[in-house]
């Protein structure tokens, strides 16, 4: 994979992709998340993210949201437990535009009272929102479960209790602690030369004063594994279970992507969807996913059902983990894996802005980007014999925590 990056003297990054395209993408990744947060502070990294497109030194809210609107461009924003991360699509001209408004929002912000309570009230109703959808809210309260005592298991969006204390001294003081610069990267995906590009990043985030803030992440316990009921006001049994896996540099992370989506990641074909759902007909969603994190993961099996059939929905999923625990994959099994994985694989990088922003996570990560054909490499060399041992590690059901909503009698 072609990329250039070039360290600016306060030590943020400027990482190129080049796209032979008219259409250009840039984001800037900040290492920062909810898990910096303070538990008090639950929501804080998330709240941020919102007023950042409020008001700045120079701009009112209408300009900032007008700035690229204007000129057609794609502008949008997003927080995750580890990251906050802008982002913008545009035609390849407006890149001056576009990274001079990104210097704007997250370097000059000036966070104004009446813009703190109007999205404070935002926010609380995005929180009604959320909960107002099982699917979603189960998926919080089990890392909740998972993470208890630890920051990992707040609610990136925060409860009506922490965002309602938020004030603006919590955000500077956050900022403050958390925006290294030298954990910051402006990664731009587009048809650019790669000289005129470092002359951008110099003449608008040259003069961003040096931050060394250091953060002091703590690595999660591993809590006992537990069975939680709760009743809500719903019509289908949902359920959610799982563990803390391995972290984004473990030597097995490869094996356990492949292992996840050959149970139940993309498509149709997975073991537990052409089991539970095309063989039963139970359920009308379910699904694996295994999200590395810096210092742990989680892996989850998630799915909803109607009420008389949860507890047989969950001997299917059962019997599906006790297969890959007992029965190593076979040669022609491990192959077809690997093979609709890499395929998978390889047609996610057509999504250039999702790509952009995983090369971005991987430079802050390990200073180093792999290439697709490196990727896939790793995915190849997993063996029959480290999945059944991943499978033995992380499918083992009786060391899962099982979260389960049930309708209200």
């Amino acid at each position: 994979m072609e990329y250039q990056v070039y360290t600016l003297p306060n030590g943020i990054r400027i990482l190129h992709h080049p796209v032979k395209s008219a259409i250009a993408h840039c984001c800037l990744l900040i290492n920062a998340g909810s898990r910096d947060e303070k538990p008090e502070q639950e929501g804080l990294a998330h709240f941020i993210e919102h007023l950042l497109f409020k008001e700045t030194e120079r701009r009112n809210t209408s300009q900032i949201l007008n700035r690229l609107e204007l000129v057609g461009a794609d502008l949008n924003a997003y927080t995750t437990k580890e990251y906050t991360c802008i982002h913008a699509s545009f035609l390849k001209e407006h890149l001056e535009r576009t990274i001079d408004l990104f210097e704007d929002i997250v370097f000059h912000s000036t966070f104004p009272q009446v813009e703190l309570e109007k999205e404070r009230g935002v926010i609380l109703d995005e929180i009604a929102s959320y909960l107002d959808q099982p699917e979603e809210a189960i998926q919080d309260d089990f890392e909740g479960l998972l993470f208890k005592g630890h920051t990992l298991g707040g609610n990136i969006l925060g409860t009506p209790e922490t965002v309602n204390r938020i004030n603006k001294d919590d955000i500077n003081g956050f900022i403050a602690n958390n925006y290294n610069t030298s954990q910051i990267i402006l990664a731009v995906a587009g048809d650019y030369d790669f000289k005129k590009l470092v002359k951008l990043g110099e003449k608008h985030l040259g003069a961003i004063v040096e931050n060394k803030a250091i953060k002091n992440r703590v690595k999660p316990l591993v809590n006992a594994p537990q069975i939680v009921k709760a009743e809500k006001s719903i019509s289908q049994t949902h359920c959610i279970m799982g563990m803390q896996a391995y972290p984004s540099s473990h030597p097995f992370k490869s094996g356990l992507l492949l292992v996840n989506n050959l149970l139940g990641g993309m498509g149709m074909s997975s073991r537990l969807n052409l089991e539970i759902r095309e063989k039963y007909g139970i359920a009308y969603t379910i699904e694996s996913s295994y999200v590395p994190f810096t210092d742990t993961g989680i892996f989850n099996i998630y799915f909803g059902t109607d009420v008389e059939k949860a507890d047989r929905a969950m001997r299917l999923v059962n019997k599906e983990l006790k297969k890959l625990r007992e029965n190593k994959l076979g040669t022609l099994q491990l192959h077809q894996a690997k093979q609709k994985f890499n395929g998978q694989i390889a047609l996610a990088e057509e999504g250039k802005m999702s790509l952009l922003i995983s090369m971005a996570k991987s430079l802050l990560d390990f200073n180093y980007i792999d290439s697709l054909e490196e990727v896939i490499a790793k995915i190849n060399a997993v063996t029959a014999d480290q999945a059944l041992e991943i499978a033995n590690e992380i499918l083992d059901n009786q060391q899962m925590t099982t979260l389960l909503f049930e309708p209200l009698d």
